[in-house]
């Protein structure tokens, strides 16, 4: 696969649909979790709220779709965050964000910080396994890229999860 490709070429479009789809598909899945961005992990994202992040979205896809492998790592990593943010969506909407958001430091107060981190780890490194064999094993930069998105995820749950639990406990005390 080329370093880029034309603008406006079939392959751009293709990718640059892709890319409209995940990075949409997390915007999506963020909106039915906080539609009031109270519980987004990400606060440059938070600080722009939604049009300012929808706009330079647009234009991280225009630009993106020149670059194949990023294309792909990008749209990897963005439809597992939409995954997960769908899963637990439900919840954050049904209780509302100040009360789930509530609800979570709760918990997250009641559980020993040990036990957290290792869950957290846990899952980050299992995800880490399977982005990384996908690495090792690739024959070609399609599923290449694709393990670099989910190392991406990983990295991304990984880093937004100890933010948050650091700004929790710094509250906190």
């Amino acid at each position: 696969m080329e370093e880029s490709v034309p603008f406006a070429s079939r392959v751009y479009f293709i990718l640059l649909a892709l890319l409209l789809f995940s990075r949409g598909s997390d915007f999506l899945s963020t909106w039915v979790a906080t539609p009031n961005l109270v519980l987004e992990g990400n606060p440059l994202a938070k600080r722009m709220g939604w049009k300012l992040g929808a706009l330079v979205n647009i234009a991280l896809c225009l630009s993106f779709a020149l670059y194949p492998i990023m294309a792909i790592i990008i749209s990897t990593t963005s439809v597992l965050v939409a995954a997960r943010n769908f899963q637990q969506a439900w919840l954050m909407r049904t209780l509302g964000e100040e009360m789930y958001r509530d609800w979570h430091v709760a918990r997250l107060v009641e559980t020993h910080i040990g036990l957290y981190l290792f869950c957290l780890a846990s899952q980050t490194v299992l995800f880490g396994i399977v982005g990384g064999a996908l690495i090792l094993f690739s024959r070609s930069e399609i599923p290449y890229a694709i393990g670099l998105g989910i190392l991406a995820y990983a990295f991304t749950v990984l880093f937004y999860t100890l933010l948050s639990v650091w700004r929790i406990r710094r509250q906190i005390r």
